[in-house]
């Protein structure tokens, strides 16, 4: 509940308020206002209770836009008439009457909003984005209800700081103070004008979101290259099948398609030979929000920070970023920019070696230029080729998607102790006939798990990037319900009867997104507020996870030759390894420029901010290697402009990087490697299972004995410990 779109909590009671007024109802007038209300529900199927197999799953396959909006309406009403319910209970609060029922409200919303989070990001279409832009302020409204709801509030705060607290378990007074906390930092504790405002604010911010992330979805949909065979030079055959099957889709047959997202840029700019090309590409690709035209970013960047940080001014701090950090486990931006300035003169003395690697390289053969943007995955690739005779096409050749698929099942049934099972074609709805499904059981005891769904493959109307999501988390306290999981990509999917090919970077990206699947599924916790995440810190697991993709157990068994079956050579093997820290001065430098932009951004007085100035005086300030961008540029940077998820925690995939790197050695340290049984069951017990229900840092220190350090990143990345 009190997380509406974001984590909807799930199942509750339904209180009906239909039959509320002046004059109480008779019993008749009630039956029938109830029996309205129930053949509503069960006849919208994006407000009913998941049914079918195992333990009911979603009804993909009913999904109706003209379906949404009333379905909205409905859950939002339903979830206001069970808040009334806690709020005039005339018994002292208690965590059975107020706490529990929270957690139990919103279950036909949570419905609705894994209906809608479908049509956001896997089939967004423009029918859809009217729907969004005309119910967002809605949603927005309905969450102040509930988060500025005086009575509410007090209950809970008397909960909180009531005798009973001491008396619940360690999850309670966690999920209790989790509650608490979550009021009191959404706006509870204002009065009057500033209550009001706030609410208001909250609208407007929901709007331009939704507005900057469907800007940014229409310049990746509208700027499509299509080429000629005469300009495929360089290309290598598994990315010119994907493009001519791309340019097909699009009615362009006999040409290429080289779309606007990362899938297609990134291999384009690291193989094509044609200069020109690769410069049109590389403009296209970071210029996506900032064409000066209806979908133009910029206003609207100065818009969301000057809300943003009016409203954190009523709660009474300085900017953005110390109201944001304070629950995480940086709790400033102070100690967050400092992890920051640690890393990035290493990262960038780093570029300065890569780039005159490859200006040698690139007068070797007399190009006569000087690197550019759009010239370093392409001479990066070169120079690879050349330091460590490794060509990553050549790599490619052994990364098959459904391989891949198979070898995360192997590192889940060896650390976790979980089977994937294909479910039948059919026996489950899904909204996409890509999208597949497998059951996932204890390999022991045969125990159903839950269900993981994949999506893999990249279209129209899909939003670009990886990602992973629950329709539903595991939770004991009413009643045992199991997982639906779901993992999301955007892979160029490869041609009837052929295998889908993918590069080690997307090999990395796929096991990444599995690492949050994982999560999912071996959650052990009683109460759906203990999967609300901690921003700097749920990314650690699912980095964790991609060092598996480099075990001898995964390279030896399931990377094989898409064409002969053989398995990778062993020499290849050992250059991939060699070359492990190749280019991390490009990867480190252009994840951090955009995190430190987005620090800059939210601890900025916003009055001053011009985006595009900004952006480029402080990368100016910060010695921003000439040769190369942010990873987001400011105008495409949905993860901190299309909503609040990442906004001013972009920093913390490196914070949580500081956590892999550290976990790491300790597996490489263990008797049995990164499969060794003991500390296996540490990390699915410590850091899987038991979610947000413990503090991370004490959750962290139970795995290792200590907290984690920063020299095990550097190690990693090749950089120098001082």
């Amino acid at each position: 509940m009190k997380k509406f779109a974001l984590t909807v909590t799930s199942a509750m009671l339904i209180a009906a308020l239909s039959g509320c007024s002046q004059n109480a109802p008779t019993t008749e007038t009630k039956d029938k206002s109830a029996m309205a209300e129930k053949v509503q529900q069960e006849t919208n199927p994006l407000l009913a209770e998941y049914s079918g197999p195992y333990g009911g799953v979603p009804a993909f396959d009913k999904m109706d836009l003209s379906l949404l909006v009333p379905a909205l309406e409905k859950g939002m009403e339903i979830n206001l008439a069970e808040v009334e319910d806690i709020v005039n209970n005339p018994e002292p609060a208690t965590f059975e009457n107020t706490i529990v029922p929270l957690e139990k409200s919103g279950a036909e919303l949570g419905r609705v909003f894994t209906y809608w989070g479908i049509w956001s990001s896997n089939k967004n279409s423009p029918e859809f984005r009217e729907i969004q832009a005309e119910m967002v302020p809605k949603i927005s409204a309905f969450s102040s209800k509930i988060n500025q709801n005086e009575k509410l509030f007090a209950r809970v705060k008397a909960v909180y700081e009531g005798d009973e607290f001491k008396t619940l378990n360690s999850e309670q007074q966690r999920v209790t103070w989790l509650t608490y906390n979550g009021f009191a930092r959404n706006g509870a504790t204002l009065e009057g004008e500033a209550k009001k405002r706030y609410a208001e604010i909250n609208q407007e911010v929901a709007s331009l979101q939704t507005k900057f992330a469907n800007n940014v979805l229409a310049d990746g949909e509208n700027y499509v290259l299509y080429i000629t065979e005469e300009q495929l030079s360089g290309l290598p055959e598994s990315f010119v099948i994907g493009a001519a099957s791309a340019a097909e889709q699009r009615g362009e047959e006999g040409k290429y398609a080289i779309t606007n997202t990362r899938s297609s840029m990134d291999p384009f700019l690291t193989y094509s030979d044609e200069r020109e090309l690769r410069q049109k590409v590389w403009e296209t690709y970071y210029s996506r929000g900032n064409n000066a035209d209806e979908f133009d970013n910029n206003e609207l960047i100065k818009q969301i920070l000057k809300l943003r940080h009016e409203r954190v001014q009523l709660l009474g701090y300085d900017n953005y970023s110390q109201w944001r950090l304070e629950d995480r486990m940086a709790k400033n931006p102070e100690n967050a920019m400092e992890l920051m300035q640690k890393v990035w003169p290493a990262a960038i003395a780093r570029v300065e070696e890569e780039v005159k690697d490859m200006q040698a390289v690139a007068d070797a053969e007399g190009a006569d230029i000087t690197i550019e943007p759009w010239d370093y995955r392409y001479y990066a690739e070169k120079v690879r080729k050349q330091k460590y005779n490794l060509d990553s096409d050549q790599v490619k050749q052994y990364l098959q998607l459904d391989k891949l698929r198979e070898a995360m099942f192997y590192v889940a049934g060896r650390l976790f102790n979980f089977e994937f099972t294909p479910v039948e074609e059919g026996k489950v709805p899904v909204f996409h006939p890509d999208v597949k499904v497998w059951e996932v059981t204890d390999l022991t005891t045969g125990e159903h798990i839950g269900l993981w769904y994949l999506d893999p493959f990249s279209r129209k109307g899909k939003r670009s990037g990886a990602w992973a999501t629950t329709y539903r988390s595991y939770t004991t306290y009413d009643g045992k319900k199991t997982v639906l999981s779901s993992n999301n990509s955007n892979f160029v999917k490869g041609p009837e009867g052929e295998p889908t090919l993918i590069s080690w970077d997307d090999a990395e990206t796929y096991f990444h997104e599995f690492g949050h699947a994982l999560h999912f599924l071996s959650a052990k916790v009683a109460y759906p507020t203990s999967h609300s995440g901690v921003r700097d810190y749920t990314e650690f697991q699912s980095q964790l996870l991609e060092r598996w993709l480099t075990t001898d157990e995964v390279i030896n068994n399931y990377l094989v030759h898409y064409k002969t079956g053989e398995p990778i050579p062993q020499e290849l093997v050992a250059k991939i390894k060699k070359a492990s820290t190749f280019n991390e001065g490009f990867k480190t430098t252009e994840y951090m420029a955009s995190a430190i932009m987005d620090l800059l951004y939210h601890t900025t007085d916003p009055a001053v901010i011009d985006p595009q100035k900004f952006e480029k005086a402080e990368l100016t300030k910060l010695g921003m290697p000439e040769e190369m961008v942010m990873r987001h540029r400011s105008t495409q940077f949905g993860h901190i402009f299309s909503s609040e998820g990442y906004a001013s925690s972009y920093y913390g995939y490196m914070w949580a990087e500081v956590l892999t790197s550290d976990a790491a050695e300790a597996f490489a340290e263990a008797p049995g490697g990164f499969y060794d049984e003991e500390l296996s069951k540490k990390l699915v017990k410590h850091l899987f299972a038991i979610r947000n229900a413990m503090d991370p840092a004490e959750a962290y220190r139970l795995f290792r004995g200590r907290d984690a350090n920063v020299e095990a990143l550097m190690r990693d990345r090749g950089f120098p410990v001082k």
